[in-house]
Order: C-alpha cells, then structure tokens, then sequence
C-alpha cells in the first residue's frame, strides 16, 4: 500500500510520513504542489493520496484533485484545518473517501485511510456489479454509468456533511447543523427516489411489470393529483380542463400516477419562472379512448433534443442548474407503453412544452368492466 503526501507544510508531510510507516502503509511520495503531484500519479499512480485542501500557488488541493480524477480513479482523502462553506461545498463536487483533520491524531489517521480504502473498494464492487445489471437487463448506452454517478454523488454529499457535523461540531451554531442535516435528509431522499426509478425501469426492461387495472374516474383523479401538486409551488396555477364530469377508464392506476406525477411534476420544474399549466382531459368517443394534455410555459426543450426526449439519463442543453436525473420522461414512455397508448411532444425554447397522451379507456379483457 503506497500513498502519496501532497502537502506544503514540510513539518506536516514529514510527521504524516512517519506516522504511515508506523501504521504499515508505505509513503511513494512527498510533493507540495498540485503540478507535481499531478506528475507524480502520471509517473507513478500511488494506491491513496493525502491532499491538503489549502495547497498554496495556482492550484489548490481541490483543483488537483479534480484534475487527478479526469486521469486516474484513485481513493483521496483531503488533509484540512477549517476552511469555509464555499471550500467544503466545492469538496463535495467530487468523490470524497474521507477528511483528515489538522492536527491528525494517530489513530484517525487510520481509522480514516481505512474506511477510505474501503468505500473505494465498494464503489468498484457497486460499478462492478452495475455493469452486469447493465448486461442483465440490457439497458442500454451509458445509462447505468451515469446512474452509478449520479448515486455516488448524493452519497458523497452525504458522507461529507457528516463529516463536517462530526469535525467541526464544536464550531457549528444549532442552526448550522440543522442545515447540513437538512441537506443530508434531502440527499438520502434523492438516492430513494433514483432507486425507485431505476428499479422500475429494471422491471420493465426484463417485462416484469404487472398490470391490475381497476375501474375509477379519471376526473377525479386528476383534480387530486393537481391539488397535490398545487399544494408544492406558489408561483404556478394548474387550470384543468375537463370534457365530462365523470370519465370512468378500466387502466392500471399505477402507470397512470408514474404519468400524471411525472408530466406535472416536470411542467412545475421546467418554468422557473412560474406561470400557467393547463391540463386537458378530453374522450374521443369513436376511439373510446382518453386524450390528456399538459401545457407549461416553461423553457422549452431544444428542437435538436426532441427526438432523444424519452431516453434515460438524457437532459436538455438548457436546463442551466435546474436539478434532476432524466429519467421521469422515461417512465412515462414506459407507462404509456405499457397501457398500449401513445404519446406526443410539441415544444419551443422559451415558450413551453405540450405533452398528448393517448389512453385506452380500458385494458383489453374478457369482458366490459365499464359496464358492470
């Protein structure tokens, strides 16, 4: 086990060196500039590098770190004194295993590269075990690599503001360490909700979604799940329009929500800026099925994007710093599909998008359940 120093402070680097030959680990190097420790993992990639956060000169700890990662996976861990919220939260943009704080304590340090060493051989396993589901269920592209990031991210975010709770605990007012567990909380309920959708769309890539269609009224349906999502924004109004008072369909409810939740979900996110959502339920009687429309004011998907719009993973050039995975459009597809309708995009960049889905009035059965 090799590890690399990157540390300007030489009475630091010295005493760290000392202390790994004392724990075992080998020391490949000391180096106290982020262009030399950059060389260094070109020359020679050590097993686990200590990267002090506030290196001195052009590139800071994190900067090296970033560019060692465009080049090599390699688990680090950042040596810090206490350092800003910016500092920590550019930290966190990249995969952490550990912070290490100055002075260490002999028994940290340990404790640290070895959780660190750890957490790297899990994410090996996790990718590992990622691209045999990649095969298994064969999603396809770089759909399951991008899913792997994704969670490592949330997970990273979490890791570091545990840590920061952990470290600094002494430093940190009541309302601080509410605000990191708050960002804790949000994270884990991102990773939920990725892992729902990823779990969903496992099923219906290997065919292993079941339908129960029950009979219920569309109508109804609707004005609930626009009050619910009324209830989440102050800045929109979602006007329904309606065809009939009563639009009773025989479909599997489920893939209804994971169509409705995402299609207005997506038309709040997508206008930042606020506006009107209008949604259109209408029955073509001749085809004795459902028409839903939802129209935002949004910013609009670009016109070279259209056609990719349904893939995974798969996000418009102009969503700026709005948050999400690229999956909800996905799951819809795969619910519209799945309930043997269709479903039509028509958008403009900064003038909003329209959504038509198509629906069955019911589900192909023995008999009509609509009618008792």
């Amino acid at each position: 086990m090799e590890i690399l120093i990157v540390e300007d402070e030489l009475i630091a680097a010295n005493s760290l060196a000392m202390d790994l030959k004392k724990l075992g680990f080998g020391v490949a190097g000391i180096v106290n500039t982020g262009k030399k420790a950059i060389a260094w993992v070109e020359k020679s990639p050590p097993d686990l590098i200590l990267m002090d956060i506030m290196l001195r000169g052009k590139m800071d700890g994190i900067a090296t770190a970033e560019a060692i990662y465009s080049r090599r996976q390699i688990p680090i861990i950042y040596l810090t004194a206490y350092a800003d919220q910016n500092t920590i939260t550019r930290a966190q943009t990249l995969p952490v295993y550990g912070y290490l704080v100055k002075p260490h304590r002999l028994e940290e340090l340990k404790t640290t590269i070895c959780m660190a060493l750890a957490k790297f051989q899990l994410d090996k396993q996790i990718y590992e075990q990622l691209c045999k589901e990649k095969k298994a269920n064969q999603i396809k592209g770089d759909t399951i690599f991008t899913a792997f990031h994704e969670l490592r991210s949330h997970l990273t975010y979490i890791l570091g503001y545990i840590e920061v709770i952990r470290d600094y605990s002494e430093k940190l007012s009541s309302e601080q360490k509410q605000k990191y567990f708050n960002y804790v909380t949000s994270a884990v309920s991102e990773i939920t909700e990725l892992l729902n959708k990823l779990l969903l769309i496992s099923r219906a890539e290997e065919g292993k979604i079941p339908l129960f269609p029950t009979n219920f009224d569309l109508v109804s349906y609707w004005e609930k799940l626009i009050e619910y999502h009324q209830s989440k924004t102050d800045i929109h109004r979602i006007i329904l329009s309606k065809y009939k008072q009563i639009c009773r369909v025989f479909l599997d409810q489920q893939m209804v929500d994971n169509i409705g939740h995402n299609l207005l979900s997506n038309a709040i996110k997508y206008s930042p800026n606020g506006g009107v959502i209008k949604v259109n339920l209408t029955v073509e009687e001749a085809k004795n099925e459902v028409v839903l429309e939802v129209k935002d004011e949004g910013i609009g998907v670009p016109k070279e994007h259209l056609e990719k719009i349904f893939c995974p993973f798969v996000r418009g050039e102009n969503v700026g710093n709005i948050k999400g995975h690229g999956l909800g459009l996905f799951i819809v597809k795969k619910s519209v599909d799945l309930l043997q309708g269709r479903i039509e995009v028509e958008s403009e960049e900064n003038k909003g998008t329209t959504f038509r889905v198509f629906l069955p009035r019911q589900l192909p059965v023995h008999h009509d359940p609509l009618q008792g």
